[in-house]
C-alpha cells in the first residue's frame, strides 16, 4: 500500500493581507494567526488547517514549511501536540512557493504527498480524504494529480488556474520542482503537458474554494 504524508506551506510574505490591514487602519497581524470560530472553539487559520490535515486518513507525517513571519506563526503551531508534526524553515526565506513546497517534500519519505497551503482552513478533512482517495484509486497514482477543482470535476482537460490543495507522487513532484522558484500553476501546467492525468475533486462546501488573501475574504469565511 502506498504511504501518504502532507506538506503545509506557511512561509509567505502576507503582503496583500498586510496592505488591507494598513488601509483599514487595523492592527497588523499575519493572516495565518487570525482567529476563527470553529463550533465554539477558538482557533487560528493555521491551527485549523493543520488539524484538518492531521485528521485525514493515512497521513503518516505532516511537514510545516515556515519562512517569513516564522516567529509570529510558530507559537500557534506549537499548540498542536502530534508526533507526526514536523517543522522545516526556508533558508533563505525570500523564495517562491515552489521552493517552499520542495523544501517540505524533501523532508518526507512517503510515496504520495498531500500539498496544502496554511491559509486553507475551510478545506475539510472530508475533501482532503477525497483528494487522496481519488489519486490512490486512479489507474496510475504515480502519474496522476488529484486536486480541489476550480471549475470542472472529474478528469480534467487543462491545468490552467489550478493550485493547492492537491496530491501527487512525491518523487515526481520533486523532479519538477527542483531548480524552480515560481508559483505552482506554471509547474502544474508543465506536469499536465507531460501526460499526467489530472482529476478535479468537488468541494464539500462552497467556502472551500475561497482563497484567504485579503481581509474581505477572511471576513467572508467568519
Amino acid at each position: 500500500m502506498l504511504t501518504v504524508s502532507a506538506v503545509i506551506t506557511a512561509a509567505g510574505k502576507n503582503s496583500r493581507m498586510r496592505k488591507d490591514q494598513e488601509e483599514m487602519n487595523i492592527p497588523l497581524q499575519n493572516k495565518l494567526t487570525l482567529p476563527l470560530n470553529n463550533g465554539g472553539d477558538s482557533s487560528t487559520i493555521i491551527e485549523t488547517t493543520i488539524n484538518n490535515v492531521l485528521n485525514t486518513q493515512n497521513i503518516d507525517e505532516c511537514i510545516i514549511v515556515l519562512g517569513h513571519y516564522c516567529e509570529e506563526i510558530l507559537p500557534f503551531i506549537n499548540n498542536i501536540h502530534d508526533d507526526r508534526l514536523k517543522i522545516v524553515k526556508n533558508d533563505p526565506v525570500d523564495v517562491g512557493l515552489s521552493v517552499s513546497l520542495l523544501n517540505g517534500l524533501q523532508n518526507i519519505s512517503s510515496d504520495i504527498a498531500l500539498c496544502v497551503t496554511g491559509d486553507q482552513p475551510t478545506v475539510s478533512t472530508k475533501t482532503f480524504n477525497n483528494i487522496i482517495e481519488t489519486l490512490l484509486n486512479s489507474d496510475n497514482p504515480h502519474k496522476t494529480i488529484s486536486v480541489l477543482r476550480r471549475i470542472e470535476i472529474g478528469k480534467l482537460g487543462t491545468a490552467l488556474g489550478l493550485g493547492m490543495p492537491f496530491a501527487g507522487d512525491r518523487k515526481e513532484l520533486i523532479n519538477y520542482l527542483k531548480g524552480r522558484d515560481d508559483n505552482l500553476n506554471p509547474i502544474l501546467r508543465e506536469i499536465f503537458a507531460d501526460g499526467f492525468e489530472f482529476y478535479g475533486v468537488k468541494e464539500n462546501h462552497p467556502n472551500e474554494l475561497i482563497n484567504i488573501n485579503h481581509y474581505s475574504e477572511y471576513e467572508s469565511i467568519l
